[in-house]
């Protein structure tokens, strides 16, 4: 089984649509750690760890996001694994707007 981690930024409708905690809940059921925010320019971000294609289809899923969510654009960035804090290396949560 490989793992890795992902940095996701997603621009659209992704804030006031239950962007969060439908990526929360699509990521605890794939059992991937790790967590989701608002940022204050209106996207979402999204940092991932876990095996690589439970990863995958996160990501897949991300490109859609919610029933009201119009995403328009989703970049992808390779972060090492591992460097998620230990805090945030058990589950994925909501993380405060930054």
């Amino acid at each position: 089984m490989q793992t890795t981690s992902k940095q996701i930024f997603i621009s659209g409708r992704v804030q006031g649509v239950f962007f969060r905690d439908s990526t929360r809940q699509k990521a605890m059921a794939s059992g991937l750690m790790g967590g989701v925010r608002n940022l204050s320019d209106g996207r979402v971000e999204v940092q991932v760890s876990g095996e690589e294609e439970a990863v995958q289809l996160l990501i897949k899923w991300l490109e859609t996001g919610p029933k009201y969510a119009k995403v328009s654009t989703i970049e992808v960035v390779d972060i090492p694994t591992g460097s998620l804090s230990d805090e945030h290396n058990e589950r994925f949560e909501i993380w405060r707007t930054r």
